[in-house]
Parts: C-alpha cells; structure tokens; sequence
C-alpha cells in the first residue's frame, strides 16, 4: 500500500469513527434530557424587543479589553447603580471620532444578555451629546469599521462624460 493510499485509508477510518460515535449518541435514551439541559444553559440571544435605554455619567473607559466579549466597556454610574457595558468594536467607535472619557455623560441602548454563566449588558446604540453611534446589528453582532466605510462609499455612476 502506498503512502498516499494509507493516509486515505486513516481518513476514511476516522470519519467512519466520527459518524459510529454521532449514530450512538443519537440512539441514546437520555439525548432529550441532554437537550433540554442544554438548551437552558444557552445564552439567549439578542432581541430588540427586550432592550432598554441607560443614561449615566462613565466612571471608567476600558479600550479594548482581554475578557470575553472582546472589546471597549465602560462603566456607567445610573440613577439606580454602575452598568458594566460592552461598546462593540473600538475601532468603529474611532472611525466614527467617538472619544469616550470619563466624565462624559451617556445615553445607551442595549440589552443585558446572558453569556456563559454571566450576564453581560451590551450597547447596540452609544450617544455622547448629538452624536450616536450604532455599535450592534440588530441581532446583537458588533459591527466592524469596514461595514460603515462601505455603506458611506459613493456608488460608481455612469453616464456620458
């Protein structure tokens, strides 16, 4: 058998491995416990419908952070207690000359969401003054700098010249 048969063979073997293993785990009588537990340990996702408006003074501006969410937080003093928010991607808040320091006075609108065994308030919408800036889809997915150049590029349009 040559080298290139034997490494097709172990391929082979190790899929058939993978697919023995997903048939035996769906024959198994407790799969529908497992997917219950499951299901209630998911974070719930993002929905416009559940969000709020907060409005506070930043006590602390984070760019960046290394936890999960990565990205900028800040951190809100409310009328009814500190806010933990994540911002999103901080380089869109830059490419939109959106300068966050404390002190400054914010209005956010977000939605507090589950994330592991965490709950994790995160801004859709950011507004410093007249300025707002969008920082989530609707669906709770950051946006990137790209996508706000992209939609601000002006379309080639023919004509005679």
């Amino acid at each position: 058998m040559r080298q290139s048969e034997f490494v097709k063979a172990r391929r082979i073997a190790g899929w058939l491995a993978v697919a023995a293993l997903m048939a035996v785990s769906s024959a198994s009588p407790t799969r529908g416990q497992e997917k219950t537990a499951a299901a209630t340990e998911q974070p719930r996702t993002y929905d416009v419908s559940r969000e709020v408006t907060l409005v506070g003074k930043v006590i602390s501006y984070r760019a960046p952070d290394v936890v999960a969410p990565l990205g900028p937080r800040v951190t809100l003093q409310t009328p009814s207690g500190t806010v933990d928010v994540h911002l999103g991607n901080a380089r869109l808040l830059e490419a939109n000359h959106l300068a966050i320091e404390s002190g400054d006075t914010l209005r956010i609108i977000g939605e507090q969401v589950a994330l592991g065994n965490e709950k994790q308030f995160v801004a859709r919408i950011v507004q410093k003054g007249s300025q707002a800036v969008v920082v989530r889809t609707v669906g709770g997915f950051p946006l990137s700098p790209a996508a706000s150049k992209d939609a601000a590029k002006p379309s080639a349009q023919g004509g005679a010249r």
